[in-house]
């Protein structure tokens, strides 16, 4: 197939916090928002670790999976080289849409890790491609409580995978074909804290995306965001590849 063709859009917000520990990504082939977790500046600098490392990917036209998993590999091995007590305990969380091409043509691969999230959307209908790595997604998982539930569950913020702490994570990634109109968008929990899926879904697929994007962000914070609130919307299509940041 000929080379695909993207728009895209991002946007990030400081919310009701003191400083802005999401980092973001918006370069053909990767796209990709990491949530910093571990103190303003331990969080800060392990999101930006994740985001430096898949940088290393961009510039070509497709990157494969074994190299998505060898950054976040490299990556998690640096978090947890940090040095010194303002970045004790630092960590992220990641999750992206990257064309890669494993031999049959490009295809997205979407890869998470945590509670970060991507979203299709396509045909006005919004679908959620990654499942969260965490506790309150585990007791959904095991039927002990609703979806309804988990918004307001005191451990909904508890994750069980993330880069730089813990067991060392291995990304969880979904190849999927590429369809032209179609669009992504990978956010941080501050996004999917405040706003519901029914609520997201008319704002990503109305306009632009870089219009799409903005308008995430600001509903985000129009409704009092209590987290830092980052968005990368994505789409397939025909015309020369352009992105815009917010």
């Amino acid at each position: 197939m000929p080379p695909v063709e993207l728009t895209w859009g991002a946007a990030t917000a400081v919310g009701q916090r003191e400083d802005n520990q999401d980092r973001y990504l918006a370069a053909p082939p990767v796209f990709v928002v990491a949530d910093g977790m571990g103190g303003h500046v331990g969080g800060a600098a392990a999101a930006e670790t994740v985001v430096e490392a898949l940088r290393s990917l961009t510039g070509s036209g497709t990157t494969t999976v074994e190299a998505i998993r060898l950054a976040l590999q490299r990556a998690d091995g640096e978090i947890r080289g940090f040095q010194g007590p303002d970045k004790a305990g630092a960590g992220t969380t990641v999750a992206g849409v990257a064309l890669v091409d494993e031999g049959d043509g490009p295809q997205w691969a979407v890869f998470h890790v945590g509670d970060s999230r991507v979203y299709r959307w396509h045909a006005g209908r919004l679908e959620l491609v990654t499942r969260d790595h965490s506790v309150v997604q585990e007791l959904i998982d095991a039927g002990y409580i609703s979806d309804e539930s988990a918004a307001t569950h005191p451990q909904r913020h508890i994750i069980t995978r993330a880069l730089g702490v813990g067991p060392r994570p291995e990304a969880d990634v979904v190849l999927l074909p590429v369809v032209p109109g179609e669009r992504f968008l990978a956010c941080s929990d501050g996004l999917t804290g405040e706003l519901t899926d029914a609520q997201i879904a008319p704002l990503v697929g109305g306009g632009e995306v870089a219009r799409a994007a903005s308008t995430l962000a600001t509903e985000a914070e129009t409704v009092g965001a209590r987290d830092n609130v980052t968005v990368v919307v994505l789409e397939a299509a025909s015309g020369v590849a352009r992105g815009a940041e917010g």
